[in-house]
């Protein structure tokens, strides 16, 4: 199946062309926003890290930033630096370049300050802006497409409704050849066996069982039991009572193929099929992680409702409430209680999902973006110190 993409030098395909501006620490966010702010196009990432990390916390923060960059989405990018904080810009710099996208690098402190390193950041962000708009969508195969699935402000509706029909969606674009992948470690606790029981090898459903179980023995060294966190008061009112019910209704957006692998936080997949990715339960760090590792489309299902969207990838946002729906209609794309009122089928939602989805592939603009909802942040393994 055909689709209109921006085609990379090293064969990605990327459904928006994106100008990314990339602070490498939380001190060159400010100097990164305002470069953002002078280039049409050019979106900054709000980044809280990069200072005072250290070991496997600092890899993961340097390495989710590489592949935010690397996206398919992003046709060019500017890193922006204090220069002496731990993540490095010329790394970054120089592992993002292997794509062939143009990256360019201005340092703040080098620069001699705020000021200057905007106006040099400006000048080379425009250069960039420029080059991008020569850029045309080209004909592309669907199976270059990684599909990332996300729940959040789930209610009864979401298992019932929204989630299987993000999971039909998913199984559909691996019958064609794409990827699917899904996440939030903290929501297949109780369910693991379930999914585990998909998995190609021994080995991946070992990887997924001990990810959920490390999950839940670092809540207990906090002195605290996961489930005090899981379900949230909002899934609580909404109708879900344990976070067993939620894991069984969450991993329905999985859909139903055999689990090709899990992967580490920000990791891209290494094949097509379905992947699941070990993040934490918040909605945005989830999404941040699955577009680190390549992803660029995400159908986020809600019950309660949720304004969230992303800096890089679209956001297809679904839901099953229909009170849901006529509260946030400003917000929600896509209207499935139409399966809990009889009227349609799981597939016949999940076929016009999926037609929605492949205009917003090729350039419909979600109702997230057209608000520009970018939030943004990233998991952190430890404290800094």
């Amino acid at each position: 199946m055909k689709i209109r993409g921006f085609i990379r030098p090293d064969g990605g395909v990327g459904i928006r062309n994106h100008l990314l501006i990339i602070p490498t620490v939380v001190c060159a966010s400010t100097v990164a926003e305002r470069i953002a702010s002078f280039v049409e196009g050019a979106i900054s990432l709000a980044n809280q890290h990069g200072c005072c990390q250290i070991g496997a916390d600092l890899a993961l923060t340097e390495n989710v930033l590489i592949g935010l960059g690397k996206n398919p989405n992003v046709g060019a990018v500017l890193v922006v630096s204090l220069e002496c904080g731990g993540v490095s810009g010329e790394r970054m710099v120089e592992e993002i370049s292997k794509t062939g996208k143009p990256v360019e690098y201005v340092g703040i402190q080098k620069a001699g300050g705020s000021l200057k390193a905007i106006d040099n950041g400006t000048r080379l962000a425009q250069k960039l802006a420029q080059e991008l708009l020569k850029m045309e969508r080209e004909d592309a195969d669907i199976s270059e497409i990684i599909l990332s699935v996300e729940c959040g402000g789930s209610d009864t509706t979401s298992g019932l409704a929204s989630n299987p029909v993000a999971g039909y969606v998913v199984d559909k674009i691996i019958e064609l050849g794409a990827t699917g992948m899904f996440s939030e470690t903290t929501e297949v606790i109780g369910a693991e066996h379930l999914l585990a029981k998909r998995a190609v090898s021994k080995e991946v459903a070992e990887k997924l069982i001990e990810m959920v179980k490390k999950v839940e023995e670092k809540a207990k060294t906090l002195g605290v039991d996961i489930r005090g966190g899981q379900p949230t008061p909002g899934n609580i009112e909404g109708g879900i009572s344990t976070i067993e019910e939620k894991s069984l209704g969450a991993i329905y957006k999985g859909g139903t193929k055999p689990l090709q692998g899990v992967l580490d936080y920000g990791e891209k997949p290494f094949g097509k099929g379905l992947y699941f990715m070990d993040t934490p339960g918040q909605d945005i760090e989830s999404i941040t992680g699955m577009t680190a590792g390549g992803s660029q489309v995400v159908i986020f299902t809600t019950g309660r409702g949720t304004p969230t969207g992303s800096p890089i990838a679209p956001v297809i946002k679904i839901t099953g409430n229909p009170e849901t729906y006529k509260l946030m209609e400003d917000n929600i794309d896509f209207y499935c209680g139409t399966i809990i009122e009889g009227i349609e089928s799981i597939e016949e939602a999940g076929e016009r999902l999926f037609k929605l989805m492949i205009e917003v592939i090729n350039g419909r603009l979600t109702k997230a973006e057209a608000l520009k909802h970018r939030e943004f942040g990233m998991f952190k393994l430890v404290s800094t110190f």
